[in-house]
């Protein structure tokens, strides 16, 4: 071990800049890696060197291990820092680092191996007191062998992995066998380990994790805790620090288990112990991740601690700085993630290329963000986009600004969660901490509909105004790609126009306008607009004594999006100059006329359920379409028969590709 004076960071989007920012403020150099899909990331940009590791294959690119490591030899890198997800927990990276004389900004590889194995790692702290669930280990064929020891409903899970990908909860034991095939396969897919496991799956549990530091000489602290309860799909989409569910008593009691487990291990790095909490707070080990967290950011924020700066000082040889009784909590910090997903449309990935984006700012707000610019999110990774947190002396306090920084988080091009995020944390059991694992399947769908309710009270009035002002100046400065003014020969007195708000079909006449006032009739209800304006994909206005603020932007295809806070509305614009000026929906794929089923969103077929000639059901299973790293099931649409399958698996696909032709019976 030595000096760090120059840093790879194996990793990209927000991790990478991330660990970069704290490396430059300690004088240490960077170097990005990056794939020919990222070559526009911020990582890249954020960096004082960037190379290319390829096309987009993961294999071939963030999970080449001997071509990373010949990059960070060739640019005279000291250490590899590999971030979280990619080859942060892998062993063999670990050696390979070490053969090389270069520093691995992490833990020992015994570490890693054993508490890298979720099996592995309950025999071990089982062994020094830690309470453990029951469970069953071995391969899915032993699992099916003695199933009659298991006690439904049980969670299955990937052995070597981690962050949620592949678990399942099964509740009988003739849906075990798909789930221990699926869990596999993503298992493999994902941390090149298929093994899987099986654990009693406890009901309404609270997620709750503690952080620690290890050095190289035996000392461990941990800086409290983490609320992790609140997740989707068993990913996280929420955390914040600290925990309102723990007593000072049980606090003390999973710290003191944490730390055990450091030390038992020899931990030597930053590392996160995670434990499943119960209704009486009797709390049992989960797993431990031996890397840094997605969000340790709340953590950061509550202990006044640089986690990263923390690694890079214990990787380098020096002593750990902290000590527990120094440590302490100060205020709440709360983190939201964001996702590249459509939350109304079951929470379907949502690649594609931002039109506008805009991060919220203020003291005490923070993005961990790997954007620049106006980006295409890929269907290659995570469909993570960034972090928000937020810190505040309360955790009611905190709330507030988070719903506040929300509000003024705008990304438009492609679907996001900020909504379903925004309706959550105002949620009365959330804000009274009445919440398990299981909050977003209890309240999903209450959540959706609070949030089209929100949408509703704003109306479709809004919006309209809001993309008229956005493209009514004649001047050249208008927000929208192509100005509506133009179409129709600019203003004129009594002009009728069509607009499609969120596939509502809404007729506007304007009359009576000048360049101050314009003068706007819906349904024979007059609004009188004032004090318009427009300024960098914003747009205000007055109604009466009501002032009014909102976002816009528009896509290559003429889509219009407008926020006004938290609510996003996409609007299409059928103006004419002449003739008929009635509303004239374009034509659209009908599977009732066509028979075609085709993707609904980008990503690779690994799975294909159904053949040629197949009679099915709606709602059957008709193959499974993974998407930024998450598996999807492509449901029936209808009863029929299947005539043609016209993709095959491991192909790549898009929104226009036909998947299914079904046969259609005249009638």
């Amino acid at each position: 071990m030595g000096i760090i004076t120059k840093l790879l960071i194996a990793n990209r989007g927000e991790i990478a800049v991330r660990i970069m920012q704290t490396a430059h403020r300690m004088g240490i150099a960077t170097v990005a890696v990056f794939s020919e899909v990222d070559s526009e990331s911020r990582h890249v940009a954020v960096a004082g060197q960037a190379i290319c590791l390829g096309h987009s294959a993961l294999s071939e690119t963030y999970l080449d291990i001997q071509k990373i490591i010949d990059i960070a030899i060739r640019t005279g890198c000291d250490a590899i820092h590999p971030g979280y997800g990619f080859l942060a927990e892998n062993p063999e990276f670990v050696a390979a680092c070490e053969k090389s004389g270069i520093i691995f900004i992490g833990p020992s590889t015994r570490a890693m191996q054993v508490m890298g194995h979720k099996i592995e790692a309950r025999n071990f702290v089982s062994a020094i007191g830690v309470p453990v669930t029951k469970g069953l280990t071995g391969d899915a064929a032993t699992i099916l062998k003695n199933i009659g020891q298991l006690e439904f409903p049980v969670l299955v899970k990937a052995a070597a992995g981690g962050g949620g990908k592949g678990m399942r909860i099964v509740h009988s034991a003739g849906l075990l066998v798909e789930a221990l095939e699926s869990t596999s396969r993503e298992a493999l897919s994902y941390f090149g380990d298929g093994t899987v496991y099986v654990e009693k799956f406890i009901e309404e549990p609270r997620h709750i994790e503690f952080q620690i530091l290890g050095d190289n000489f035996g000392n461990v602290v941990h800086l409290f805790e983490r609320e992790c309860s609140i997740q989707r799909r068993y990913q996280k989409i929420i955390e914040e620090a600290p925990s309102p569910t723990l007593t000072p008593e049980v606090r003390n009691l999973m710290g003191e288990a944490a730390v055990n487990i450091g030390k038992a291990i020899g931990y030597n790095s930053a590392g996160t112990i995670e434990f499943l909490v119960d209704s009486s707070l009797n709390f049992y080990f989960l797993e431990m991740n031996t890397r840094i967290q997605v969000e340790h950011p709340v953590t950061e924020m509550i202990t006044g601690v640089d986690l990263v700066e923390e690694q890079i000082r214990i990787a380098s040889g020096e002593k750990l700085r902290l000590k527990q009784e120094e440590l302490s909590i100060n205020g709440n910090a709360v983190e939201c993630r964001i996702y590249a997903e459509d939350p109304a449309n079951g929470f379907s990935p949502s690649p594609g290329k931002m039109t506008f984006y805009h991060e919220p700012t203020g003291k005490n707000i923070r993005v961990d963000s790997g954007i620049s610019g106006n980006p295409v999110i890929p269907t290659h990774f995570d469909p993570m986009i960034s972090k928000l947190i937020v810190y505040a002396p309360t955790r009611q306090q905190a709330l507030l600004k988070m719903g506040t920084a929300l509000d003024n988080y705008i990304i438009q091009g492609v679907k996001t969660n900020i909504s379903y995020l925004h309706e959550l944390i105002r949620h009365e059991a959330f804000v009274h901490n009445k919440v398990s694992t299981k909050f977003c399947e209890i309240h999903g769908v209450e959540l959706l509909v609070r949030s089209g309710n929100h949408k509703s009270a704003i109306g479709f009035h809004l919006p309209v105004i809001a993309c008229i002002i956005g493209s009514y100046l004649p001047s050249g400065n208008n927000l929208i790609s192509q100005n509506v003014w133009k179409a129709i020969g600019y203003w004129r007195i009594d002009h009728k126009a069509n607009f499609l708000v969120d596939d509502k079909p809404v007729e506007v006449l304007f009359h009576n306008s000048n360049s101050a006032l314009l003068e706007i009739e819906f349904e024979s209800n007059t609004w009188k607009i004032s004090n318009w304006s427009q300024e960098n994909n914003s747009v205000k206005f007055d109604n009466g004594d009501d002032s009014y603020i909102a976002w816009i932007s528009s896509d290559e295809d003429g889509i219009i999006y407008i926020n006004f806070g938290a609510i996003q509305f996409a609007i299409k614009r059928y103006d004419v100059l002449s003739g008929n000026l009635d509303f004239e929906p374009e034509a659209t794929a009908d599977l009732a006329h066509s028979g075609d089923m085709k993707a609904p969103m980008p990503g690779r077929i690994v799975s294909i359920k159904v053949q040629s000639g197949d009679e099915v059901k709606k709602g059957d299973l008709m193959l499974i379409l993974e998407s930024m790293k998450m598996e999807n099931n492509i449901l029936s649409p209808m009863d029929g028969i299947v005539e043609e399958v016209l993709v095959a698996q491991g192909e790549m696909v898009d929104p226009s590709t036909r998947l299914i032709h079904f046969r259609i019976e005249e009638v």
